[in-house]
C-alpha cells in the first residue's frame, strides 16, 4: 500500500558509486594513486551489487 514510501536500496548504492567515483577522480588528478585505486576498487564492489540487484529484479 505505502510502497512509494519505501527507501530504493538501488538508487542509494547507484547515488554511492557516483560518489566514489568522483571522489578517486580528484585523487588522481591530485597524483594519490593510492587512494584513486582503493575508491576505485569500493566502487568497482558497489557496481557488483548493483549489476546482482538488476539480475535479480528482471528475473
Amino acid at each position: 500500500m505505502f510502497n512509494f514510501l519505501k527507501a530504493n536500496p538501488q538508487k542509494k548504492l547507484t547515488k554511492e558509486y557516483d560518489l566514489l567515483l568522483e571522489k578517486a577522480m580528484q585523487a588522481q588528478r591530485n597524483g594519490d594513486i593510492r587512494l584513486y585505486a582503493e575508491l576505485t576498487a569500493e566502487a568497482e564492489v558497489i557496481k557488483a551489487q548493483l549489476e546482482e540487484m538488476a539480475t535479480l529484479l528482471t528475473k
